[in-house]
């Protein structure tokens, strides 16, 4: 199988390090970007082949690996890819329907990828055409299962998607490492520190959506001493996460 990524950012290294974790990596890989820098980067990693040549991208299956605002100029240039030719974009707001009008390409896929892949334990929801077939179904099942969860979800979903679980991870994150941070401060070493923080955000996601109980389980602590500050911080939530998701569906 030759895949192909147009795009050399974090996104492509979220997924070869997944894969190459895995030891999933396949043996024809070729990564095209303008950026040389980018670029060596890729290949001192992953050990693939790289490109600075995006306009005659091939392979069975394509990787649409940039932003939207980008890709949208990319499409107008990019010549029609081989029909057999499995296109993935990676992008929000461009929809299928505007991929396979621009490419003259019916066999288009998307896919919401999710940064925890390059540990295999992402979210990585996907929305194919009706043209896939079940055997394109199993080519991309076999890329995206060893990074995590491949859902299959309604192409209006997408956006939603992005904003929960494409972005999520950034929600929580300096949030946790502060929590290191002030584990040090209070006499733990960092991998203490660390380990203790890794432990109870992994048991306190567990509890809260697995638990028989669940609308209890915010109840079972006595002492909430972030209560007064919840209103604000959901507050937060609301009025930055909310603009996002307009913008991404205008």
């Amino acid at each position: 199988m030759r895949i192909s990524f147009l795009g050399g950012g974090r996104v492509v290294r979220i997924i070869l390090g997944g894969l190459k974790r895995a030891d999933e990596l396949p043996g024809n890989v070729t990564v095209c970007d303008p950026d040389e820098d980018a670029l060596r980067t890729i290949e001192d990693e992953f050990g693939v082949e790289t490109s600075q040549d995006c306009m005659n991208i091939d392979g069975d299956v394509i990787f649409l690996a940039v932003h939207p605002p980008i890709l949208r100029d990319l499409l107008e240039m990019m010549e029609s890819p081989d029909p057999r030719s499995i296109v993935v974009s990676l992008a929000p707001r461009i929809s299928i329907h505007e991929i396979q009008e621009a490419l003259s390409h019916q066999r288009v896929v998307r896919v919401i990828p999710n940064a925890p892949s390059i540990v295999n334990r992402g979210y990585n929801p996907f929305s194919p055409a009706d043209e896939l077939t079940e055997t394109d179904r199993k080519t991309l099942r076999s890329i995206f299962e060893p990074l995590g969860e491949f859902p299959e979800v309604s192409e209006d979903e997408l956006e939603a998607y992005a904003v929960i679980t494409a972005m999520g991870p950034t929600y929580l994150w300096f949030q946790l490492r502060e929590l290191e941070v002030l584990g040090m401060e209070f006499g733990m070493d960092s991998q203490e520190a660390a380990a203790a923080v890794h432990s109870m955000a992994a048991g306190a996601v567990e509890a809260l959506y697995t638990y028989s109980k669940s609308d209890d389980v915010m109840d079972l602590i006595p002492v909430k001493p972030l209560k007064d500050s919840e209103d604000d911080i959901r507050a937060i939530y609301h009025e930055k996460l909310r603009s996002l998701y307009r913008s991404l569906k205008e």
